[in-house]
């Protein structure tokens, strides 16, 4: 069996580890270099459905609870099973609580425990959520190493015209490039930035809780520190806006001052593809089979929904859709 798969992101590469590991060929189309425009590479990575289950489906707690482990077994070594902290500053103890009442799988911490947690933030918060299960890995590495994988296990990845008739199947996970062919999908834009510094240190995403703009601070190592959460419903592809590079470095600085100090190196925006139901699809059109609407998931859900489309290639049901997220 030789398959196609279009789009070389978190999905198009875990859709062709899932597809060579069951035994098929694989040719992966990768048509822009060093994942140029791909909204994978500006991802927080956190492997997180119980916190996500405040916003999302609960498909997304369910599919999502095996995230790390998938990760693990595809990129062993890559996945930080350190947990995700929930808190909030004094003025927004009520998001906390709200918060607490739409998720699971958490305990609640005092300041003694925040601290032990995470010894920077001493003294900063008088209560938090920790979701103990939860995992992160950094998409930046994930991305080039699998890649690198499946290079090495003989998978060929294409940047030009491809003839699509020595095929038996095509997988389309070209997400956000979609978007204006796909009726309903539409373009959620997501902002981020990145932040240096040698004075903070932590040992698992933050989650840092406000009225409007919820944001994560993930650390990915060095004194380098991803800061996120923006959601927009734009699919305008422009450079991040004053407006949220203002509200996300104040909510760094909320959670430590020293953040005032860290040298910003790197901001960016991207259009996450998603249905009105916020979650994500497989559907098989003809020969092929599509996967997208991953949304605000990628990572978390990707493995998952892998699993999914492969099971469509080999069973070779004709269907024009499969259930969401089943």
């Amino acid at each position: 069996m030789r398959v196609l798969v279009k789009g070389a992101g978190v999905a198009g590469l875990v859709v062709a580890h899932e597809l060579h590991a069951r035994g098929a060929e694989v040719k992966v189309l990768d048509p822009h270099a060093n994942f140029d425009r791909a909204a994978s590479w500006l991802a927080g990575g956190m492997l997180a459905p119980w916190c996500e289950r405040e916003s999302a489906d609960d498909a997304v707690l369910r599919l999502g609870a095996q995230a790390a482990d998938r990760w693990d077994a595809i990129l062993p070594g890559h996945v930080a099973r350190n947990g995700t902290l929930v808190v909030a500053p004094a003025r927004d103890q009520g998001e906390l609580k709200r918060f607490a009442g739409r998720t699971s799988g958490y305990r609640w911490v005092d300041e003694e425990d925040i601290a032990a947690l995470e010894p920077v933030l001493a003294g900063r918060f008088r209560h938090g959520l920790f979701f103990a299960r939860e995992a992160h890995l950094n998409p930046r590495h994930a991305l080039r190493e699998l890649k690198e994988k499946l290079t090495a296990l003989g998978v060929v990845f294409a940047a030009g015209d491809i003839e699509e008739d020595g095929f038996s199947d095509i997988v389309d996970c070209t997400g956000a490039a979609r978007i204006g062919q796909v009726g309903d999908l539409r373009g959620v834009r997501g902002e981020m930035l990145y932040l240096s510094t040698d004075e903070i240190e932590l040992s698992r995403p933050v989650r840092l809780l406000h009225p409007r703009i919820p944001v994560y601070i993930v650390p990915r190592g060095g004194g380098l520190f991803m800061v996120g959460a923006t959601m927009i419903e734009t699919d305008f592809d422009g450079p991040i806006t004053a407006r949220s590079l203002m509200e996300l470095l104040n909510a760094a600085y909320t959670l430590h001052p020293a953040f005032a100090d860290a040298a910003l190196v790197e901001t960016g925006a991207g259009i996450r593809p998603a249905f009105p139901d916020n979650l994500p699809r497989v559907v098989r059109e003809g020969n092929a089979v599509v996967l997208n609407g991953l949304y605000r998931h990628g990572f978390l859900l990707a493995p998952a929904m892998a699993a999914q489309a492969a099971d469509l290639v080999f069973s070779g049901r004709t269907k024009q859709r499969s259930s969401q997220c089943v």
